[in-house]
């Protein structure tokens, strides 16, 4: 069902405005943070609607942190996992219209707490080598595609593949940048034309909710200077269970 502007209510314009800031903030590098702009957004508009009104935006802010943070970017780490999101949105088109939503929040919810429990364990060890078989970027790649599609939900995965691929903040941030500039315009088409989750209206709605990119970009360019290596790995962990145990609770 489309979005009709004359039935956007105060409260959902200050809940959207807030889940671009942070869109922003997160694209700016302060990653495992999106999930919250996907429950204020759904908070907002509906969970299955918010889906395809997120995604101009997400391009948006993409857009900035390429511009941004363009020279840092390995494009190695994304080629070795772009195949396998664009496998996992196809999976995500087919058989996520009609999932129900309970049980794809539990199984998401469990697997990232179960992986990111996995990543701290990991990076207490002594070894730090880097997993290099085939099936650690096809399985972490097809998931972050299916969930991409079905919730805007991909940031949890990229952060633990990155993370296990032991990239510096910046690089981390870079690679991250262009492999979701990609991937939300590949998404496009599927929201206009299968689903029918972006209209008109929806990206007229967008365009009034942009400056809380702006301003959510801004402040976490701000923020990332600030944070060193070490802690930002751990921030990203962090960030990455919170994410998932509110998935779990919206």
């Amino acid at each position: 069902m489309p979005i009709l502007l004359i039935e956007v209510s105060t409260p959902a314009w200050i809940l959207g405005f807030l889940a671009a800031v942070v869109i922003g903030i997160s694209k700016a590098g302060i990653k495992g943070v999106a999930v919250i702009n996907v429950t204020f957004m759904a908070l907002a508009f509906g969970a299955k609607e918010s889906t395809g009104l997120v995604v101009p935006l997400l391009v948006l802010a993409d857009v900035f942190a390429v511009i941004y943070y363009n020279r840092h970017t390995q494009w190695r780490y994304v080629f070795k996992v772009l195949p396998w999101m664009i496998l996992g949105i196809g999976i995500g088109v087919v058989v996520g219209k009609d999932l129900p939503e309970t049980l794809f929040k539990l199984g998401m919810a469990v697997i990232i707490i179960v992986t990111v429990i996995m990543m701290y364990w990991w990076d207490r060890k002594k070894n730090k080598t880097v997993p290099t078989h085939w099936a650690f970027a096809s399985t972490i790649g097809t998931l972050a595609g299916f969930t991409t599609m079905v919730g805007n939900l991909a940031g949890a995965f990229s952060n633990i593949y990155f993370l296990a691929m032991r990239l510096p903040k910046n690089h981390f941030i870079g690679t991250a940048a262009w492999l979701f500039l990609i991937i939300n315009i590949i998404k496009l088409p599927f929201h206009i034309f299968v689903w029918q989750t972006i209209s008109a209206e929806t990206l007229w709605l967008n365009l009034k909710l942009a400056p809380g990119i702006f301003v959510g970009f801004y402040v976490g360019i701000r923020i990332i200077q600030r944070i060193n290596e070490r802690f930002f790995r751990k921030m990203i962990l962090v960030l990455t269970a919170v994410g998932a145990v509110l998935i779990l609770l919206n």
